[in-house]
């Protein structure tokens, strides 16, 4: 284990967005908790076994998937070894009870994984924790009038404020941001809910405000990446994948699918993306293009002639093409994407009738290209409530390049908390 380097656990770890961006900020990971065998593919074929970044897996441990709820009584002797020595906690609890693109449920089972979450806090008690969430955790979920839970005339608390509140209790200072993540170098419309607690035994009860931080660095971030501090357009991060201007050919995972190439970078942006991938592959991973029917073709050619750019399509414009889909957005060239969801076909490409393939999800979620996805492309039905395809893994994903920006905060904090450690010592010694 490198001593140098302070260490995290990423739980609801998914296919690996947080820990890529914590590695790239210098963190060491220990390990991940994710339950979902085609997420956990991607993240050990990347973070696990991969060459370039990885994590220092403990051998205590297997190197498969872990339910969160089971997890803590397996391992208890071992975790309990760890109470106290992890700086870090770092991940985002599924939260489709509380995400305004869906039905927006207290009754979602999933909604109960955050006390899992603050299970862990408390058996392992880091230095810090860093949780990531959708932005409607922080508005109440209005319950139906038949609902008799909630006493007359009391206010409905958003779940945010009952986890800052949990953690609170447990001897944390918590600081909470919605946070935009276009503005650090992400070329999507992205807005989720960041919480950032500090363990006050740790640290002491005066503790600057992390997210004032984060803002005096981002101007600095940007450029020492080579981005410019303006917004990321759509154009600008997918525009070398391109299927009309540099081709296509037989898809290398999916039989009777094509698969687009990739021109030269035509941005700093795609330049940063493409690092650490070999200049002569023209073939991306994950680049496979969607087998659109001629009339879906048709229809996709007129929303991207005569719709407006970057909101959805109305309802009588949806009657006019004839389609059945309540969500289209044809994208924006100038602007930042809208944000990523798990359905492909909520989001047209911005000069090609199609919808965007998973390498250009990634792209717009700042995965740098070497970044491979495994296990099925899409999903529907029934099993979507079950399985994490590529798209579902990639929508679902903190951005690296954002969980680098933060972890370089994080680490500025550990690196103050070492030096005044040693100052103390000194003073001690020096005393005696």
């Amino acid at each position: 284990m490198e001593l140098n380097k302070p260490t995290y656990i990423d739980l609801f770890a998914g296919c690996g967005g947080i820990s890529l961006g914590l590695m790239n900020a210098g963190w060491k990971g220990l390990f991940a908790i994710e339950k979902s065998d085609m997420a956990f593919e991607t993240l050990k074929h990347n973070l696990i076994e991969g060459h370039k970044i990885h994590y220092d897996w403990p051998e205590w441990l297997e190197k498969e998937t872990h339910d969160i709820c089971k997890f803590r009584v397996k391992f208890w002797r071992h975790l309990k070894k760890l109470s106290g020595k992890i700086d870090l906690i770092a991940g985002g609890p599924p939260c489709q009870g509380y995400s305004f693109a869906g039905k927006r449920s207290s009754d979602d089972e999933r909604n109960e994984l955050f006390k899992k979450y603050i299970g862990m806090v408390k058996c392992l008690r880091p230095k810090m924790i860093l949780l990531e969430n959708v932005e409607g955790i922080t508005v109440p979920i209005q319950k139906d009038k038949e609902n008799k839970e909630r006493k007359p005339g009391r206010k409905s608390l958003p779940y945010s404020k009952k986890i800052e509140n949990s953690l609170k209790r447990l001897g944390y200072k918590v600081f909470s941001s919605l946070v935009d993540f276009d503005d650090y170098g992400v070329p999507q419309s992205r807005t989720r809910f960041i919480l950032i607690g500090f363990e006050v035994k740790t640290f002491g009860n005066i503790i600057e405000n992390p997210f004032q931080r984060l803002k005096a660095i981002r101007d600095n971030f940007l450029r020492e990446k080579g981005l410019p501090i303006e917004k990321i357009s759509i154009q600008d991060a997918i525009s070398d994948l391109e299927s009309d201007r540099f081709g296509k050919a037989p898809s290398p995972d999916s039989k009777g699918f094509c698969h687009g190439l990739i021109g030269e970078a035509e941005s700093s942006f795609q330049k940063l993306m493409r690092k650490g991938l070999d200049d002569k592959n023209t073939m991306p991973d994950s680049h496979r293009l969607v087998n659109h029917t001629e009339d879906i073709i048709k229809r996709f050619t007129l929303i991207l002639k005569n719709c407006r750019r970057g909101v959805q399509i109305t309802s009588a414009e949806r009657e006019l093409y004839k389609t059945k889909k309540n969500c289209i957005v044809p994208a924006d060239s100038t602007e930042p994407s809208p944000t990523l969801t798990s359905l492909p076909d909520d989001l047209l490409h911005y000069s090609e009738p199609r919808v965007l393939t998973v390498r250009e999800y990634a792209r717009l979620q700042s995965f740098p290209d070497w970044f491979e996805f495994k296990s099925k492309y899409t999903t529907g039905g029934d099993r979507r409530k079950v399985e994490c395809p590529r798209y579902t893994q990639v929508a679902n994903a903190v951005p690296p390049l954002f969980a680098e920006a933060i972890g370089d905060v994080l680490l500025n904090y550990i690196t103050q908390l070492v030096n005044s450690t040693c100052q103390n010592n000194a003073q001690i010694v020096k005393s005696v």
